[in-house]
C-alpha cells in the first residue's frame, strides 16, 4: 500500500465513523467467521487470502455488507476490463464482492483520490447468488441509512424479494390446499390476516390464543374493528365482514389448534415484511393469481388480473400525478389503484395533507363481485387507504355512474372482464365507453383489452369503434407481449388503448401505434413470467419515451391515420426494420434447409462450405419496395385434411408447423402442389415461410401457397424465405396471416434497373456458409 493511500482511507474512515450506532466497521480483516472464510481465497494475485480496506456490517440488517477499496491515484480508479484487481479500485472492489456475494448481498464501493475535491467514487450492488454487479447511487459517499434505503428499494432487491414471495406463496398455497381451504377463499384469508397485523394489540396477543376457535373469532373481530375505525361506510363493512365470516367456521382454521396461528406467523414474516419494504405493490393481486393458477373457478367469470408492471406502465401513460383523480370501473383486487396511488404519493413529495387527500378522495373504483370487492377494500386498507372509495355494483348502473362523476375523475384505468361467453358477455369496448362517460373532458382513459377488439372490421365491435371515435380521441394503441397473462393461465393477445375523453377524434389526426411485444420478462418454472434479468425498467423508459414523443421507429412504433373500420394495431402499419438482416440470418436459414433435406434423406450430407468465395454486401439502403402480388400468385391449399389421407407414403404433407420445413408427415396420395413454391403459415406457428423443393400436399386450414412469377431455385427461395419471415412480427393468434393480408405485403429487395436483382440475390446466397449443400 502506498503511503498516500492512507489519505484516501482517512477520508472514508472519517465519513463512516459518525454512524457507529448503525454500523460495525472493520479494516483489512473481519472477525466474522463467515466473512473471513469467504475472503480466504480472494487474493488480488489469484492465490491466498485477500481483504478490502473496509468491511461494514449493518447492526439491524445482517444480510447486507459494504466493502470499500481505496486507491490514492484517481487514474487508477477503473480499468477497461475490470480485471486489474491489484492496481484499480473498482476492479478490486468487484473482486471482493464476487466472493462475498456467495453468502451476502454486497454493496461494493471504489474510492480513488487524496482529497474531497478530486475524489472519484463508484458503487456496485451484487445480490447473493448473482454473478453480476449493477452500478448504483451517485458519485459521492452517502450515509449508511441512504445506502440501506437505496438497497432495499432497488429493482434488483425488489426482484430478489419478489421471487422469494412467489416461492413462499407457492408453499403457502400447497399448505392451504392441504388444509382444504377453497382457492377463492385463500386470498380473503391472507387479506384478513394482513389487516389484523396492522393492529399492534393483535400482533402482541394473537399467540396467546391457544384455541383455534377463539383465535379465528379474534382475527375476524379485529379486522371488523380496523375497518370501523377507518370510517368505512356501514354497507361496505357489511359486505366485507360477510366475506370473512368463513374463517370462523372453516374446519381447519377454527377447530385445529395451531393451524391458524402458524399461518398468521408465516404471513407476518414473509408477506407483511415484503409489504413494509415495497410499498404500493399489489401483493394481494399477485397472491390471488398464484392461488387460482391451478383452479378454473374465476376464469369463467372473466377475472384476468393485469400484471403489476403493466398497471404501473399504464398509470404513467396517463401521466398520473398528485392532482389526478383516478377511476377504475373494473377494479378487481385494486392493482391499478395501488399503482396510481404510488405515483400520486411520490409526486406529493411527503406533503402529508396532500397524501391524506389522495387516499380519501382521489382513488375511485367499482367492483361487481362481492368476494373480489372485499379483496379490493382490503388491499386499499393495507396501503393505508382505510376509508376507500370502492363501490360494490355494476359500473353501468346509473346511480353508481352518478356517484363516480361527483368525484370528477381525470384518469380512467381499467382491464375489462375477459369475454369468455362470446354471445352474451358485454363487449370490452363497452366498458371503455362507460369509463370515458364518467371522466372529465380532456381526461385520459387507458385500458388493456384483447387485440380482437382492435382488429374488428365488422359487426357490433365496429359499431363500438365508431362510437369511440365520434365521441373521444384515440391517442394510441400499444400491442402487448403475447404471453402477458401467462400467470393467469390465459392465452389472450392484448393491447393497451389510450383515449382523450369527450373530444371527438379529429379528421386526419394520426394515432400512435406501439409494437411493445418484448417487456424483458421470461417464463420460469413455478414462478411464472418474471423479470429475471432486470430489463423491464430500461424497456419501460424506451416505451414511454417513444409514446410521448410520438416517434416513428422501425420495429417499435408508427403514427397512422385510422378509421373505425381499420385495424387498430402497429402490426398493420409499422415499417419493417431491414437493417436487422445480416449474413448470419441468411446462413442460418440455409443450414436449417440443408439439415431438413439431410434428415429427410433428400440429400446425403451437409457441407459448411460456400459455393463461391465472393464477399457480397447487402447494401440495404439501395433496396426498393415491391408488392408481393407482383412477384407471386397467392392461393390457399385445396388439399384434403390430414385425417382424410393415408399416412406412410412419400408425399410431404405441409402444416403450420415451425420446424422440419413445415413437413409434419408423409402420405401415400399423389402431390397436388408443385416444387419450387413457398408455403406460408396462416395460423398455428403463424408467420413462418418455407421453400418447398419437392411436390407436396398442404393443409387447407392454415397454409397459403406462394407460386413465383419468376424462375426460382433453392438459393432464391431461401433468400425470399428470409425476407418474408421478417414480417412474422405482424401476426399472432388474434391476427392471422391470411390471403388478404398476404396480398398487402410489401417487401424490400436488391434492385438493378428498377427491377429485382435476381443475379445478386443468387450470388449472395452462394457466398454464404452451407450454400454448397443446396
Amino acid at each position: 500500500m502506498s503511503r498516500n493511500e492512507r489519505k484516501t482511507e482517512d477520508i472514508v474512515r472519517d465519513h463512516f465513523k459518525k454512524f457507529t450506532d448503525l454500523i460495525v466497521i472493520e479494516e483489512q480483516s473481519s472477525d466474522t467467521p463467515k466473512i473471513s472464510k469467504l475472503l480466504s481465497s480472494a487474493s488480488k494475485s489469484g492465490a491466498g487470502r485477500g481483504c478490502p480496506e473496509f468491511i461494514i456490517q449493518f447492526r439491524e440488517n445482517p444480510d447486507l455488507l459494504i466493502v470499500i477499496e481505496c486507491k490514492a491515484d484517481v487514474t487508477k480508479h477503473e480499468s477497461k476490463d475490470r480485471l486489474q484487481y491489484r492496481d484499480f479500485s473498482v476492479d478490486g472492489a468487484l473482486l471482493y464482492s464476487s466472493y462475498l456475494a456467495k453468502e451476502f448481498d454486497v454493496l461494493s464501493i471504489a474510492v480513488s483520490g487524496q482529497n474531497e475535491r478530486e475524489l472519484k467514487i463508484s458503487h456496485f450492488l451484487q445480490l447473493k447468488g448473482e454473478k453480476k454487479a449493477s452500478q448504483k447511487f451517485s458519485d459521492k459517499l452517502l450515509s449508511p441509512s441512504d445506502y440501506l434505503e437505496g438497497y432495499l428499494k432497488s429493482p434488483e432487491k425488489f426482484q430478489q424479494d419478489y421471487e422469494k414471495l412467489l416461492s413462499f406463496s407457492k408453499d403457502l398455497n400447497e399448505k392451504l390446499h392441504g388444509y382444504k381451504i377453497l382457492e377463492s377463499d385463500r386470498s380473503l384469508l391472507i387479506s384478513c390476516i394482513l389487516i389484523a397485523l396492522e393492529n399492534s394489540s393483535f400482533i402482541k396477543t394473537y399467540k396467546e390464543y391457544p384455541k383455534a376457535e377463539d383465535l379465528a373469532k379474534y382475527l375476524v373481530d379485529t379486522v371488523e374493528m380496523q375497518f370501523k375505525n377507518s370510517g368505512i361506510q356501514d354497507q361496505k363493512l357489511k359486505i366485507v365482514k360477510a366475506r370473512f365470516e368463513f374463517i370462523k367456521t372453516d374446519t381447519s382454521l377454527s377447530t385445529k389448534d395451531g393451524v391458524l396461528r402458524e399461518i398468521i406467523s408465516d404471513i407476518d414474516e414473509n408477506i407483511n415484511a415484503f409489504i413494509r419494504t415495497h410499498e404500493y405493490f399489489d401483493v394481494l393481486g399477485q397472491l390471488y393469481v398464484e392461488f387460482l393458477r391451478y383452479a378454473n373457478s374465476d376464469k369463467g367469470l372473466g377475472i384476468v388480473l393485469t400484471p403489476p408492471h403493466i398497471t404501473e406502465f399504464m398509470a404513467e401513460l396517463a401521466e398520473v400525478n398528485k392532482s389526478s383523480v383516478v377511476y377504475d370501473s373494473c377494479t378487481g383486487t385494486g392493482g391499478f389503484l395501488v399503482s396510481a396511488m404510488n405515483l400520486m404519493i411520490k409526486d406529493a413529495k411527503e406533503d402529508q395533507n396532500k397524501i391524506k387527500q389522495i387516499k380519501n378522495s382521489q382513488l375511485i373504483g367499482v367492483e361487481y363481485q362481492a368476494h373480489i370487492f372485499a379483496l379490493a377494500c382490503s388491499n386499499m386498507f393495507i396501503h393505508q387507504d382505510g376509508k376507500t372509495n370502492i363501490l360494490n355494483g355494476s359500473c353501468f348502473d346509473s346511480e353508481i355512474m352518478n356517484k363516480v362523476r361527483e368525484y370528477k375523475p381525470t384518469v380512467g384505468l381499467l382491464n375489462p372482464p375477459y369475454k369468455s361467453d362470446k354471445k352474451n358477455d358485454i363487449e370490452e369496448l363497452e366498458f371503455i365507453l362507460n369509463n370515458l362517460e364518467c371522466i372529465e373532458q380532456g381526461g385520459k382513459c387507458v385500458a388493456i383489452v384483447p387485440m380482437s377488439a382492435a382488429l374488428a372490421q365488422k359487426g357490433k365491435i365496429l359499431v363500438l369503434k365508431e362510437r369511440l371515435l365520434q365521441q373521444h380521441t384515440l391517442d394510441a394503441v400499444l400491442s402487448m407481449p403475447d404471453e402477458l397473462f401467462f400467470n393467469s393461465n390465459v392465452g389472450v393477445v392484448s393491447c393497451v388503448m389510450v383515449f382523450t375523453a369527450k373530444r371527438p377524434h379529429p379528421t386526419g389526426k394520426k394515432t400512435f401505434f406501439g409494437y411493445f411485444k418484448d417487456d424483458g420478462f421470461v417464463k420460469r418454472k413455478n414462478k411464472g413470467r418474471i423479470d429475471v434479468q432486470g430489463k423491464w425498467q430500461d424497456i419501460k423508459e424506451k416505451w414511454i419515451k417513444s409514446f410521448f414523443n410520438k416517434e416513428d421507429i422501425a420495429g417499435l412504433s408508427v403514427n397512422a391515420v385510422v378509421k373505425p373500420e381499420d385495424e387498430w394495431c402497429a402490426e398493420a402499419y409499422m415499417e419493417t426494420d431491414y437493417f436487422k438482416l445480416n449474413d448470419g440470418i441468411f446462413a442460418e436459414n440455409i443450414l436449417l434447409y440443408a439439415s431438413f433435406e439431410f434428415l429427410n434423406k433428400i440429400k446425403n450430407s451437409v457441407d459448411d462450405k460456400p459455393c463461391n468465395s465472393s464477399r457480397l454486401k447487402l447494401e440495404i439502403n439501395n433496396w426498393q419496395y415491391f408488392d408481393l402480388p407482383e412477384l407471386f400468385e397467392i392461393s390457399a391449399s385445396r388439399d384434403e385434411l390430414m385425417d382424410d389421407l393415408t399416412v406412410g407414403g412419400g408425399t410431404p404433407y405441409i402444416t403450420s408447423s415451425d420446424g422440419n420445413n413445415g413437413v409434419t408427415s408423409y402420405v401415400e396420395e399423389d402431390p397436388t402442389n408443385p416444387a419450387g413454391t413457398i408455403t406460408a403459415n396462416r395460423g398455428g406457428s403463424v408467420g413462418y415461410f418455407f421453400y418447398q423443393p419437392t411436390p407436396y400436399k398442404a393443409t387447407p386450414v392454415d397454409v397459403r401457397i406462394l407460386t413465383p412469377k419468376f424462375i426460382i431455385n433453392p438459393f432464391l427461395g431461401l433468400f425470399f424465405k428470409t425476407i418474408l419471415q421478417l414480417e412474422k412480427y405482424r401476426y399472432n393468434y388474434s391476427r392471422k396471416m391470411g390471403s388478404d393480408r398476404l396480398t398487402q405485403f410489401r417487401i424490400k429487395l436488391p434492385i438493378k434497373d428498377e427491377k429485382p436483382d435476381w443475379f445478386f440475390m443468387e450470388e449472395y446466397m452462394k457466398s454464404l456458409p452451407y450454400s454448397s449443400s443446396l
